[in-house]
């Protein structure tokens, strides 16, 4: 009792380990490997094609709604209210699974399901109110870590239940609604914070040493830079700062002038070209990243049809978050120039999950389609990871989190066109392996965009580099002919 005393009044521990549980349970799904093979199988009885062209596009119709106001009620709430939501939306999608029938009711569990990935964000941000700047790394690295690790289990302990217990997979959605349960329970245990990143600010002067301390650290930007400076002088005159004086402020006035901050940093954030280009390759790679994690079963499944062959799903999905926190790992250790080399990587490796797109729509073997989602879900994964790096490397945790709700939402309105023209019953509506070939030519036209810039900087770089050694040789060339003509002259005059 005294150790979990202890644990509890640390400042950092408990909400890190209370959430840690909460993202352990609330990831661990055995059933969510075989979620299309349920769906078409006699526990729900639907047609590959309702599964398709009408369950599926569901999800991101909802999510693509639910983002933005999600975004700013998450912050205004002080992040718990949304987890707890988060986890009941995702206690309502496994009862739904369990116990509803039909397309119609598949339909609302999506809703709900985009309900649940939609306040996902809640869980990240959640940390950085409730513990302090020097525990953000660890607390960060625990709670992405516990989720990878819970997805990978659920995935072997429903590959392992299916392949040598026979267990149908109506006992794999029961077990994924105890896991579930679980984290919506953990969730009603996290200490409310006090503080948000943009609704309820913590103290001017933290916020200005904070500042200051990233002014003096050499990756900071100007950007943040001019920030500092600006609080500097909101805190030399502190009748002008309205967060001194909470209480004379109207809170309608307060919301309205943090959501002009907010876009003014927003603009300001996308001015950069360089943010500008990492942010549009985010939001076009991810759109089709979730596009493809949406349809993969859908096409394993065409492949080889769950009825009449062993289905692999959950090895699979277990070696590609093993393949994806390897790769992810592997970009903090690589000593590269990603100012210059960086969207050379970017085409290079959309290039490649063009191919591997290309693969899964050509060949007919399930092996070979299970290669090619393991390579690109891998490549993705390293690219994502640069891509946040590289993003949030030069700003605040606030401008980041910005940055990466709104490239979430470009990332959501592109799939949903996707979504509208390829797959929908009103538009396209085409058929599994066609998708895939208009993907695989979506992440082509990716990889041209960022070939062709990376030829154009490393081309200007060159050039640059001829330029700024052209000087510094003609005055070389010239010293020399001065040094001969004063020679040749003086050979004369003796």
């Amino acid at each position: 009792m005294d150790c979990w005393k202890e644990v509890k009044s640390s400042s950092w521990i408990y909400p890190t380990l209370m959430l840690c549980t909460y993202g352990f349970f609330s990831a661990m799904r055995p059933a969510e490997s075989f979620l299309t093979p349920y769906l078409t199988g006699p526990d729900k009885n639907l047609t590959i094609e309702e599964v398709t062209n009408h369950v599926f596009p569901v999800w991101t119709y909802s999510y693509l709604v639910l983002l933005v106001p999600v975004f700013l009620i998450t912050d205004y709430m002080r992040y718990k209210p949304i987890i707890i939501l988060q986890g009941a939306g995702s206690l309502i999608t496994w009862l739904m699974l369990v116990f509803a029938q039909g397309v119609l009711a598949m339909q609302l569990m999506e809703v709900f399901y985009g309900m649940f990935t939609a306040t996902e964000i809640a869980y990240y941000a959640y940390i950085y109110s409730t513990v302090s700047a020097d525990h953000y790394q660890k607390a960060t690295s625990y709670c992405r870590s516990i989720t990878l690790v819970a997805s990978a289990v659920g995935a072997v302990l429903g590959q392992l239940l299916v392949s040598l217990a026979g267990l149908s997979y109506f006992y794999l959605s029961t077990i994924s609604l105890a896991s579930v349960s679980l984290a919506f329970f953990t969730s009603l245990l996290l200490p409310m914070p006090q503080k948000s990143m943009f609704f309820h600010r913590k103290g001017l002067s933290d916020t200005v040493s904070e500042r200051a301390d990233r002014e003096r650290t050499p990756n900071a930007s100007s950007t943040n830079k001019h920030t500092g400076h600006q609080e500097d002088k909101d805190s030399a005159n502190p009748s002008t700062s309205p967060e001194c004086h909470p209480n004379t402020t109207k809170p309608q006035n307060h919301v309205l002038k943090v959501l002009v901050q907010l876009f003014k940093d927003m603009k300001e954030c996308y001015s950069t070209k360089r943010l500008l280009y990492w942010s549009l390759w985010w939001a076009l790679a991810t759109a089709g990243f979730y596009q493809i994690l949406n349809y993969v079963q859908v096409l394993w499944d065409h492949r080889a049809p769950s009825q009449s062959s062993a289905v692999y799903n959950g090895a699979v999905e277990a070696i590609a978050t093993f393949l994806s926190s390897a790769t992810s790992m592997a970009v903090g250790y690589m000593r590269i120039n990603w100012n210059l080399s960086g969207e050379l990587a970017l085409g290079i490796f959309s290039a490649v999950n063009a191919g591997a797109l290309f693969l899964m729509h050509l060949t007919a073997n399930i092996w070979a389609c299970y290669a090619g989602y393991l390579v690109f879900k891998a490549c993705y994964m390293f690219l994502i990871t640069i891509a946040t790096f590289q993003i949030a490397v030069n700003l605040s945790m606030e401008r980041y989190a910005l940055m990466f709700g709104f490239n979430t939402f470009l990332a959501l309105a592109i799939q949903t066109i996707l979504t509208l023209v390829v797959v929908d019953s009103r538009g396209l509506g085409l058929d599994i392996v066609t998708q895939f070939l208009v993907y695989g030519c979506y992440f082509a036209a990716i990889a041209g965009i960022f070939l062709m810039r990376s030829i154009y900087i490393l081309g200007s770089t060159k050039c640059r580099r001829e330029k700024q050694s052209f000087p510094k040789e003609h005055l070389t060339s010239g010293n020399k002919d001065q040094k001969n003509s004063i020679t040749t002259g003086s050979a004369t005059w003796l």
